[in-house]
């Protein structure tokens, strides 16, 4: 039977019991909380042991010239400077940082000290500092490249405090460093100016139409375009460039055609300068032991100016201030240097065949030349002067064959002379070192060429 007010069949709605609705809910509690203590008795769970911890430790050495912290050093403090034209002595000690009591009053009165009188502008001082600034040693470099007898040498002045509160001043000198440069250039304007845009020396450059000059004119055959090439060397002292040296070969590209030239040494003391093929480029004499002068007195009978009287002047009188650098015209030995009487101080240069020359009147020698020494053409050996019976500073050059005095200017000059088979053999290798060199330095500024692309 149907009850009384359903009129159609209807689905009731479905109710959970409450009990079945607490006994979930405690159970997703009890379930975080079991997770929760877990991961606490997780967290505070102690190592049974302590870890092994390693360690490692080296002590290392500091670098040589390092000193360590609060120690003293033992190294010197080295103050340089470079000397100014209108410098004194005090400005540049005051310069230096150097406070030595009586050190200037030494240097002004102590003949030793007597180089530091003239202070050339350019050149350099240097001043070494104990860690309480009490002076170590004073060094003035006068002179940092002098060629005596064939070496290359730096001088120096060098002051130290002698114990008992005053000083000593003694000459020093070194050896220095030879270095073998390479230099191209192109003629735009001039030799000097294309010699400059490849930075090399002056002294250099001016050797450069001296080793060429009997093959073309500098003042009217180069021409916009030419090309050099040039090995030399420099020297060096205490890492700083000190000077240039001589041409070790040239090659200059003059309108089409190729000269060249190099220095060979047969001995391994003297040398000459030949083309690659083995031609001396040089004769054996040179005209004039000067290059700049002129001619006082030529040879022949003359009025004598000092005594008056008419007698053979056995030689030629050129003209030049004193100090004027005087060089070998051949090469040689020294046969005799020293005071001659009214020659004053002279050298005597024995030469072969029968040949000498003599070089009177000199105001001083180059430095270390004795009797016995060999000597190269060019190679300077004196300066101008006018000891003896001079009236004023002059050169007395005289040639001599078998010990008779002949004109310079007049006579035929012998030939360089020529290379035998081993000098031959020695030289041609050399060349070819050369030319590999010259061939690489050539190389460098040609346009590469580009076979990638082929």
């Amino acid at each position: 039977m149907l009850n009384e007010g359903n009129h159609g069949s209807t689905t009731a709605p479905q109710h959970t019991s409450p009990k079945k609705s607490q006994i979930v809910t405690k159970t997703l509690l009890v379930l975080a909380f079991g997770l929760f203590a877990g991961a606490a008795a997780i967290a505070v769970v102690q190592p049974t042991e302590e870890p092994i911890i390693y360690q490692a430790s080296e002590a290392l050495e500091l670098p040589a010239g390092v000193t360590p912290l609060g120690l003293k050093s033992t190294e010197p403090y080295i103050q340089e400077t470079r000397i100014r034209r209108g410098d004194t002595l005090a400005a540049l000690l005051q310069r230096l940082h150097v406070s030595a009591p009586g050190l200037q009053a030494f240097l002004t009165h102590d003949e030793n000290a007597r180089s530091i009188y003239k202070l050339y502008p350019g050149r350099s001082i240097q001043a070494a500092l104990s860690d309480t600034n009490d002076l170590l040693w004073l060094r003035y470099y006068h002179t940092p490249n002098d060629n005596q007898a064939g070496q290359s040498l730096s001088k120096w002045l060098e002051v130290r405090p002698d114990g008992d509160g005053g000083y000593l001043a003694t000459e020093q000198a070194d050896a220095t460093l030879t270095h073998i440069q390479m230099a191209e250039g192109t003629i735009n304007s001039s030799l000097f100016g294309a010699t400059d845009a490849a930075n090399i020396p002056d002294s250099i450059a001016i050797q450069i139409p001296e080793l060429l000059s009997s093959k073309m004119d500098f003042m009217k055959d180069i021409r916009k375009g030419d090309r050099f090439r040039v090995i030399y060397e420099t020297h060096s002292h205490n890492g700083q460039r000190v000077g240039s040296g001589k041409i070790l070969a040239l090659e200059f590209e003059n309108q089409g055609k190729t000269h060249d030239a190099l220095w060979f040494s047969a001995d391994g003391q003297t040398g000459s300068y030949y083309d690659f093929q083995g031609q001396s480029s040089q004769g054996a004499f040179l005209r004039n032991a000067l290059k700049f002068t002129r001619i006082s007195s030529t040879f022949g009978g003359r009025r004598h100016p000092i005594h008056g009287n008419w007698r053979a002047h056995n030689g030629v009188d050129y003209a030049a201030p004193t100090g004027t650098p005087i060089h070998a015209t051949a090469d040689g030995v020294v046969k005799s240097i020293g005071n001659q009487n009214g020659y004053g101080k002279t050298i005597v240069l024995e030469h072969h065949s029968g040949y000498s020359t003599l070089y009177a009147h000199q105001n001083k020698f180059a430095a270390g030349l004795k009797r016995g020494d060999k000597v190269s053409q060019g190679q300077l050996i004196g300066y101008v002067g006018s000891t003896g019976w001079a009236t004023g500073p002059h050169l007395h050059y005289e040639f001599r064959i078998n010990n008779k005095p002949v004109d310079p200017l007049a006579v035929e000059l012998p030939v360089a002379r020529t290379l035998d088979s081993n000098q031959q053999a020695a030289f041609d290798l050399a060349a070819k070192q050369y030319r590999l060199q010259l061939a690489v330095l050539k190389g460098l500024d040609e346009p590469m060429v580009a076979s990638l692309a082929d």
